[in-house]
């Protein structure tokens, strides 16, 4: 019994011996390698397990490269790697710039993966362009009609400035400045709507692709529709404005002369008042006068006699332009 409790715990320990070698020596990857021609050492197989790098997914792109006839080393792949670069992704790069014909050396390739870009991606537009479409551009003639223009733009990947070069924004970005002045140099908007391809030719003079990671190689105006009249709306805005200033000083203007209006009616209730308190203090002067003798009793008379003539005088021109202004009764029989 204990005889067969050693030979099982003997089997299991050689069970894990067996494993653990074969996790560190990947036997059947070396097998792989050496039958695709691809000369790998298990040495070199240990210390990539022993660097933490996984040697599937350097030995693998390693064979489809050789296989493709690339001069990749080990070591290249497995630095680039270490660097958090996609080796798979990279490897098809190179395969698909040969095929192409494209020079993509392996440096060039890793650097734009490890920038960030697709470089596969940026080989496959070398080869096949990309088209662009740009959002409606809104610009404005000189005759003030606003115009919505969408263009399509050809791009070609270049290669050479995908590692630090701008990418698609900038493209459409200069695009649609280019689409505003050409629109807005213009005349009229007639003369945009008949040549819409002198647009096309004024952006591709500007050399738009200057710095960026692509090549233009064609503007195509896709659609351009009339929008409104912002040269109408601008001065209707303009001249409600004015009106609006106008109304504001003639509101002032109305104010200042209602307090005028005011001030005046208190003025004149004051001397008014000043009137009454004058005509009441003259009994008492006149009784004064006649008390002390500076003032007769035939004076008094006197000024009585012209008070009552003034007041029937006043009282018969009223009378009479009553009569004048009041309507002529039939006269009955």
């Amino acid at each position: 019994m204990a005889s067969l409790i050693g030979s099982g715990f003997l089997l299991v320990i050689i069970i894990a011996a067996v494993m653990l070698f074969l996790h560190f020596v990947p036997l059947g990857l070396w097998i792989s390698a050496l039958a695709a021609d691809v000369r790998v050492s298990i040495i070199t197989l240990v210390g990539m397990r022993m660097r933490r790098v996984p040697p599937a997914q350097i030995i693998l792109p390693l064979i489809k490269a050789n296989k493709a006839g690339l001069d990749v080393q080990v070591n290249q792949l497995e630095a680039h790697y270490l660097a958090g670069g996609n080796v798979d992704k990279v490897v098809d790069a190179l395969i698909a710039a040969h095929r192409a014909q494209i020079p993509l050396p392996f440096e060039r390739s890793a650097a734009i993966d490890l920038a960030g870009r697709d470089v596969l991606e940026a080989v496959q537009m070398s080869v096949n362009p990309k088209v662009i479409e740009t959002p409606v551009v809104s610009a404005v003639a000189k005759n003030g009609i606003e115009l919505k223009i969408k263009a399509r733009v050809t791009v070609r990947a270049n290669i050479d400035r995908l590692v630090g070069g701008a990418g698609e924004p900038t493209i459409i970005a200069r695009v649609g400045e280019g689409i505003v002045t050409t629109v807005g140099s213009s005349e009229s908007h007639n003369d945009v709507l008949a040549n819409p391809d002198d647009i096309s030719k004024t952006v591709l003079g500007k050399g738009l692709d200057a710095g960026t990671a692509f090549e233009i190689l064609s503007i195509d105006i896709a659609d351009v529709d009339v929008g409104r009249n912002i040269g109408a709306e601008l001065q209707t805005d303009q001249a409600e404005a004015d009106k609006r200033i106008a109304q504001a000083k003639a509101e002032e203007r109305r104010a200042m002369a209602v307090a005028k209006e005011q001030e005046m009616k208190a003025y004149t209730q004051e001397m008014e008042a000043k009137v009454v308190e004058a005509q009441s203090e003259v009994p008492h002067a006149m009784a004064q006068a006649l008390r002390e003798g500076k003032l007769g009793v035939m004076d008094y008379y006197n000024l009585n006699n012209i008070q009552s003539d003034t007041d029937m005088r006043n009282s018969i021109s009223q009378s009479g332009a009553g009569d004048k202004l009041a309507p002529q009764q039939p006269v009955t029989k």
